[in-house]
C-alpha cells in the first residue's frame, strides 16, 4: 500500500538535502502515518484506517463520524 492518508489524502512531498557546500540531492518528506482501528456506532462495526497524525487530531476534535463524512464528500474514502 502507498503512504497516503485515507482521510485527508496527504502524501509524501519531494525536496532537497542541502549540504554545507550547497550540493543538492533529492529526498522525500514522508507523512507521519498510523494504522488505527475506529468504531463506528452508527454502522455498528470496526474499521481500520491508515491515517496521518493530523487526521487523528481532527478526529479527536470533531469526531469520527463527521471526519468520515467529509472524507467521503472529498472523494478520499469509499463507502
Amino acid at each position: 500500500m502507498s503512504r497516503v492518508c485515507e482521510l485527508t489524502g496527504k502524501k509524501a512531498m519531494v525536496g532537497n538535502n542541502v549540504s554545507h557546500a550547497l550540493n543538492r540531492t533529492k529526498r522525500k518528506f514522508n507523512v507521519n502515518l498510523v494504522k488505527k482501528r475506529f468504531y463506528l456506532p452508527e454502522e455498528d462495526k470496526w474499521i481500520t484506517l491508515k491515517v496521518s497524525t493530523r487526521a487523528l487530531k481532527n478526529i479527536n476534535k470533531k469526531g469520527i463520524e463527521t471526519v468520515i463524512k467529509e472524507a467521503r464528500a472529498n472523494g478520499f474514502l469509499k463507502k
